[in-house]
């Protein structure tokens, strides 16, 4: 229904290969060679509804019985998924009390949910006009302005939802997310330590602050927060190969091998983490080991119907071919020295720092009754 936030990534020398997508945001890829260099992906927070039919039995939305039946009959629709019966019912409110700012927020989720993004933002502006304390209005008001590319206007709305409710984890987490997209790394990783501070279960927070801290070059505190999101969703695979990533260029290899090792147990397709795994060996010198997780990558990639990252590891495997090809030694030919071992790769190659992907759709908040 929605599409989807994920988190960043770095790479190197072969051009990368860099994708984003959104749900209200984005994500990258990877490369060969050389230097590395960082992208972004976000996450959304999962869809939250409030359940509006319990909340009205405890504070009546009207004094007027028929309007309040009414109302109860729209969040039962809404509830169930019936939005055309829902739209109808709380139209039906509006029109015997044109102030009732709870039923505006509900039609704004309903058109959001539609994609009806210019009358999903009118409809919020309504219930915040009649109710300037509904926080839940602001919140989703920030999803339809995001949906609509108003980025700046969407963090103006989650900081209203938060001066309201200071609680709300999930708007300082959006806001943490557009941040993110918007390259205002510091001040994201600021919004993400907030929303973590409010619901220390939201696994995702952590990926994204993790991304967050890579892109300011705080290597070691990225690895720390891989592991506490990691311990929240210990079968989330990318998250997984984003941190052998760092391991990998912050010297830790042996722990990089065990991480790639542990994404692909979680994901037997993930082609970039054998292929980060590939990598590494290589580096190390182990070319026969790394020839067989390049092929696997290689045959990965193709499966994917990626045939440009495929054919830059066959480049590699090519690369590995010749290197471990026996060679005639030639009368002249000195004695090898320590320096020249063959079991040394002549050039180094940079994992791919793929982002880990966070999928997860943006949340709706029906209004607190």
């Amino acid at each position: 229904m929605y599409k989807q936030h994920q988190i960043r990534q770095w790479f190197c020398c072969f051009p990368t290969v860099v994708f984003h997508q959104v749900v209200d945001w984005q994500k990258p890829h990877l490369g060969l060679l050389c230097a590395a260099s960082a992208f972004l992906v976000l996450a959304a927070p999962t869809i939250i509804d409030l359940p509006g039919s319990k909340l009205l039995a405890q504070t009546p939305i009207s004094q007027d019985l028929e309007t309040a039946i009414l109302y109860q009959q729209g969040v039962t629709r809404y509830n169930r998924n019936d939005l055309q019966g829902a739209e109808y019912a709380f139209r039906q409110v509006l029109q015997r009390d044109p102030n009732i700012g709870m039923a505006r927020n509900y039609l704004g989720n309903i058109f959001l949910m539609q994609n009806r993004l210019d009358i999903a933002v009118q409809e919020y502006g309504e219930a915040v006009r009649i109710n300037p304390n509904l926080s839940e209005a602001y919140y989703n008001l920030g999803l339809a302005l995001y949906r609509q590319g108003q980025k700046e206007a969407a963090v103006t709305a989650y900081r209203q939802a938060l001066v309201i409710d200071p609680t709300k984890a999930a708007a300082q987490y959006n806001i943490g997310l557009v941040l993110s997209e918007l390259g205002q790394s510091q001040e994201a990783i600021a919004a993400y330590q907030q929303a973590i501070n409010l619901d220390t279960s939201n696994a995702n927070a952590y990926f994204n602050l993790a991304i967050a801290l890579q892109e300011q070059g705080q290597i070691e505190p990225a690895i720390a927060a891989y592991r506490q999101g990691l311990q929240l969703d210990p079968k989330n695979a990318m998250a997984y190969s984003n941190m052998g990533s760092l391991m990998a260029i912050h010297g830790q290899t042996s722990e990089a091998i065990s991480v790639y090792r542990e994404a692909i147990r979680q994901n037997p397709k993930n082609a970039s983490a054998y292929y980060n795994l590939g990598v590494t060996l290589y580096n190390q010198g182990d070319y026969k080991k790394a020839n067989g997780v390049l092929k696997r990558a290689r045959n990965e990639f193709r499966e994917q119907g990626n045939m440009e990252q495929a054919e830059k590891i066959e480049q590699l495997i090519q690369q590995i071919a010749q290197k471990t090809a026996p060679q005639q030694p030639q009368p002249s030919q000195t004695a090898t020295t320590p320096s020249e071992t063959p079991n040394q790769p002549e050039t180094l190659v940079n994992p791919t720092d793929v982002p880990v992907s966070v999928e997860q759709q943006p949340s709706l908040i029906s209004p607190a009754q």
